[in-house]
């Protein structure tokens, strides 16, 4: 009897001494596979995905913002605004206030920060106390109210992806004062493929299982670091086939004077963002030869696009999804059969969904969400990390019911 005592005061004391611990505060990594298509693990069963998705939850797909481009869509993910709001309308555009372009390669555009609205996570959890780092992401070269993430790097395509990943790692076994909390992580391979060869590929099966590699490497390399991590899976849109046939492609010479000083505009394939005074008869002469595209002034374009912003033009063209503008000659030559593409409005193309699976201490297992927008990831990435939020187009309530406190 008096054993049995003993071993209950024991147990009893432990569990107290268990519980008046404080546990530790989250972590979440945030990793994009740019181009990852909602359904690519449906159809090509990349193992570590699948087994991350059994661990964890998934949603059915993730809706991006409109355009459905790469820069608009990684930053809105960082910041829970729509592109009209945070200011990144497209990968490419011309600023009227500063009588500036703004282009992805461009890399005195991409690191001012004039061009970035909002408060990026890595911002808001520094404010409040955090560690922070970015192996690659957009905004994170650029000073945003007047900080950069603890630890980042600017953006080479030529870094390996594995050291990518070692990275994280490595930021993890930092001594707890110098570890970052919010870490986000890039890779554009299968985008990269997804343009070149078309989601249908056997390319961009074996693209999308290198993916899953890497995958794989990251969390095996988590099962060194005694902490609790959270891994957030995302993508900033997914990729549709077009045929590359000219009857595919609308030429913009041909429905306006593209020679004109007084227009100025900005060609993304899937919209062309138009600059002038002249928008009122610009736009009747547009509005008669609409043929597979429409054109918008700025304030009547659709509400839901959230898009009424100066950069996004004056007027607006946006084309028919499997139909691509061009404002230059197609190149001589042997042209494949088929080519990727992305931007299309994500209200009338499911196949510009992206992903969304989450896995960790802070998520529910076995747990799947319809498709939603990418505003809402901020959120909850906030709520899990215990961070205060600004005012954001993003709804804490749309993921709480995959939110699991420790």
């Amino acid at each position: 009897m008096m054993k049995s005592v003993v071993l209950f005061v024991a147990g009893y004391l432990i569990s107290i001494a268990s519980y008046a611990q404080p546990k530790e505060r989250p972590y979440v990594v945030l990793v994009s596979f740019d181009g990852f298509r909602y359904d690519y693990v449906s159809r090509f069963k990349p193992p570590y995905f699948q087994e991350f998705i059994r661990k964890g939850a998934a949603a059915e797909g993730l809706i991006p913002s409109f355009p459905s481009k790469t820069f608009p869509n990684h930053y809105t993910l960082v910041t829970g605004l729509y592109p009209g709001r945070h200011g990144l309308v497209d990968n490419a555009f011309y600023d009227p206030a500063l009588h500036q372009y703004y282009a992805i390669r461009d890399r005195a555009a991409v690191r001012n920060p004039g061009y970035y609205g909002g408060t990026p996570l890595w911002q808001l959890a520094q404010q409040q106390g955090l560690k922070t780092a970015s192996f690659f992401w957009v905004g994170s070269e650029a000073a945003i109210q007047g900080k950069y993430p603890d630890y980042c790097f600017d953006y080479d395509e030529s870094v390996p992806n594995k050291q990518r990943v070692d990275q994280t790692i490595a930021w993890l076994k930092l001594p707890p004062a110098e570890r970052p909390h919010f870490i986000s992580l890039y890779f554009s391979l299968v985008d990269t493929e997804g343009h070149h060869s078309g989601p249908n590929s056997q390319a961009l099966r074996e693209i999308v299982l290198q993916a899953d590699s890497l995958l794989g490497h990251l969390m095996h390399g988590l099962k060194t670091v005694a902490l609790p991590v959270n891994v957030i899976l995302v993508s900033d849109h997914g990729m549709m086939e077009l045929s590359n046939t000219p009857k595919t492609f609308v030429s913009i010479p041909n429905l306006f004077d593209t020679r004109d000083s007084s227009i100025v505009f900005v060609n993304g394939g899937t919209q062309t963002h138009i600059y002038t005074h002249k928008a009122d008869s610009l736009y009747d002469v547009l509005k008669k030869k609409e043929y597979h595209f429409k054109v918008y002034k700025r304030k009547e374009m659709p509400t839901q696009w959230h898009y009424n912003h100066e950069r996004a033009g004056d007027l607006l063209l946006v084309i028919e999804p499997g139909y691509y503008f061009q404002d230059q000659p197609r190149r001589a030559g042997p042209q494949p059969a088929v080519f990727g593409a992305h931007g299309f409005d994500p209200g009338v193309e499911k196949n510009m969904q992206g992903i969304f699976y989450a896995a960790g201490p802070n998520i529910k297992q076995r747990a799947t969400l319809p498709p939603f927008e990418n505003v809402h990831v901020y959120p909850f990435i906030a709520t899990i990390l215990g961070l205060a939020m600004p005012p954001i187009d993003g709804d804490p309530d749309i993921l709480k019911e995959i939110y699991k406190k420790r």
